[in-house]
C-alpha cells in the first residue's frame, strides 16, 4: 500500500476542508436552532441542510461514495474506496451536517448503491436518478421487532406472487430516514420462498412510500435523541401491500445476497466516519483539559487524562490502518476478498470510538452528558454502529468460525 494521497484525493481533501471551516462547522448552531424550532413542521429536515448541499454541489463535493458504473458514467464520483476513506472520514467531525450535505449520508447511500449494482433500468430511472441528485429520499426496510434480525434468514416478512404482482405483509422498525416527509421509497426485504434452502428465501422488492397499505406507525428513538436531522427511525406496517412484479430488484431467492452486497460499503463508510468523529473528540478532550483547571493545575497536566489522549491517539492510528488496509483490498480483490477485514473493522472501529468518546466526556464532566457540547449525541450515534448492519457477537461469530477453517484439518 501507498500511503500517500493520489493527487484527486488531496484535491477534494483541501476542498472539502474548506467546505467544512467556512460551512459546515458555523452551520451546526444553526442546526441545532432549527431543529428546536416549535414551528418547523414534524421530522422536516432543517432548512440548513439544503442549503448546504446547494454549496457542495457548487463546490463538486457531491455522491463522493458511488464510484460509478462502467457502463453508465457520470452515476457517481468515480473514487475508490481507498480515496472516499479520508473524505469520509472527515465528514465524520459533523455527522449530522457533512454526510447529507454531500449527499453522502446513510440509508440513501446503500440504496443508491443497490439500485445502480441490481437496479433494472427503469428502476434506476425511477429512483436511482431522483435520490442521485437528492430530490427524494428513501429508507431500507430490513429489520424486523418480532425476529432475531442478526440471522438476516429470520425476516418473517411475506413478499408473495399473486398474477402480475405481489403483496407485501410484515412488521419493520428502526427504519432510518423514513419519517422524513421526503422519503418516497422504500427497499423492503422478505420471504417469497419459505421453502427454499435458508439463503434463497429472501428477496428485496421497492414498496413506494404512499403505497396503499404502508403505514408509518412512530418514530423511534435512539438513546432518547429522535435524529430528526436525518429523517428520523420508523416502525412501519406493510399490511397487503400491492406492487408490481417490476418491482422486484434481482430475481427471486436473491436477497440475502444483495443485503449482504449493499451492508459491506455501508460498514466501511461508517467506520470511515467513526474515524472522524473520534478526531473531533480528541480535539474537544484536548481544549477542555486544557482550559479546565482542577486541584491547582489544568486538567491537561493530570497523569490520567494524559494517558486519555495518549490511548486516544494510538487507537485512532491502528483504526485507521485497518480501515484503509480493507478499503485497499475492497478495491483490489473486491468485497469477498475483504470479508474478513471487513468484519474486523466494524468489530474494533465502533468499540473503539466508544471509548475514546466516553474519555472524552469523563473530561468534560457534567457538560459532556449535555446538550451544550456534541459529545453525548456523537457518543448515542456511535454506539448503535455496535448493533447496525450485524452486531459485533455475530461478526465475531463468522469471524472466528473463518480463522478456525484455516487450521482445521481437512478444511485448508
Amino acid at each position: 500500500m501507498d500511503f500517500a494521497y493520489d493527487a484527486r484525493t488531496e484535491e477534494l481533501r483541501e476542498r472539502l476542508l474548506a467546505f467544512m471551516d467556512q460551512h459546515v462547522y458555523p452551520a451546526e448552531p444553526v442546526l441545532e436552532a432549527q431543529l428546536a424550532d416549535p414551528g418547523r413542521p414534524a421530522w422536516d429536515v432543517p432548512p440548513i441542510v439544503a442549503e448546504l448541499q446547494a454549496e457542495a454541489r457548487e463546490r463538486g463535493l457531491w455522491n463522493l461514495f458511488l464510484p460509478g458504473h462502467r457502463d453508465r458514467p457520470g452515476e457517481g464520483a468515480g473514487l475508490t474506496n481507498l480515496q472516499y476513506a479520508p473524505l469520509a472520514e472527515i465528514t465524520g467531525r459533523s455527522p449530522q451536517l457533512a454526510p447529507p450535505a454531500l449527499n453522502c449520508a446513510a440509508p440513501d447511500t446503500g440504496n443508491m448503491e443497490l439500485l445502480a449494482e441490481f437496479g433494472s433500468a427503469e428502476q434506476r430511472e425511477r429512483w436511482l436518478r431522483p435520490l442521485l441528485s437528492a430530490e427524494i429520499r428513501s429508507a431500507f426496510a430490513m429489520t424486523e421487532p418480532d425476529v432475531a434480525s442478526s440471522d438476516a434468514t429470520n425476516i418473517a416478512t411475506r413478499i408473495e406472487r399473486d398474477g402480475d404482482e405481489y403483496v407485501v405483509t410484515g412488521r419493520k422498525w428502526y427504519i432510518t430516514g423514513a419519517m422524513n416527509p421526503r422519503c418516497r421509497i422504500f427497499i423492503v426485504m422478505g420471504r417469497t420462498d419459505p421453502g427454499a434452502e435458508p439463503h434463497r428465501r429472501q428477496s428485496m422488492i421497492l414498496v413506494p412510500r404512499d403505497a396503499p397499505g404502508v403505514t408509518v406507525r412512530r418514530g423511534m428513538k435512539v438513546f432518547g435523541y429522535d435524529d430528526a436531522d436525518h429523517g428520523g427511525h420508523a416502525e412501519v406496517h406493510f399490511d397487503a401491500v400491492r406492487v408490481p412484479v417490476g418491482h422486484l430488484i434481482g430475481a427471486e431467492g436473491s436477497g440475502f445476497a444483495i443485503a449482504q452486497a449493499r451492508l459491506g460499503p455501508g460498514r466501511i463508510h461508517h467506520c470511515m466516519r467513526a474515524i472522524g468523529i473520534a478526531e473531533r473528540a480528541v480535539e474537544l478532550m484536548c481544549r477542555r483539559t486544557l482550559e479546565r483547571v482542577a486541584f491547582g493545575r489544568p486538567l491537561a497536566e493530570q497523569g490520567v487524562v494524559q494517558d486519555w489522549i495518549a490511548e486516544s491517539r494510538v487507537r485512532i492510528e491502528q483504526l485507521r490502518l485497518l480501515v484503509l488496509k480493507t478499503a485497499w483490498l475492497m478495491d483490489t480483490v473486491g468485497n469477498r476478498g475483504a470479508h474478513t477485514e471487513i468484519q474486523a473493522i466494524k468489530i474494533a472501529t465502533p468499540r473503539t470510538v466508544e471509548w475514546i468518546l466516553d474519555k472524552a466526556v469523563q473530561a468534560h464532566g457534567a457538560a459532556g452528558v449535555s446538550q451544550d457540547t456534541p459529545l453525548a449525541q456523537l457518543w448515542a450515534g456511535n454506539r448503535t454502529l455496535r448493533l447496525a448492519d450485524g452486531p459485533d457477537e455475530v461478526h465475531k461469530r463468522s469471524l472466528a468460525r473463518r480463522e478456525l477453517r484455516r487450521h482445521r484439518p481437512g478444511d485448508r
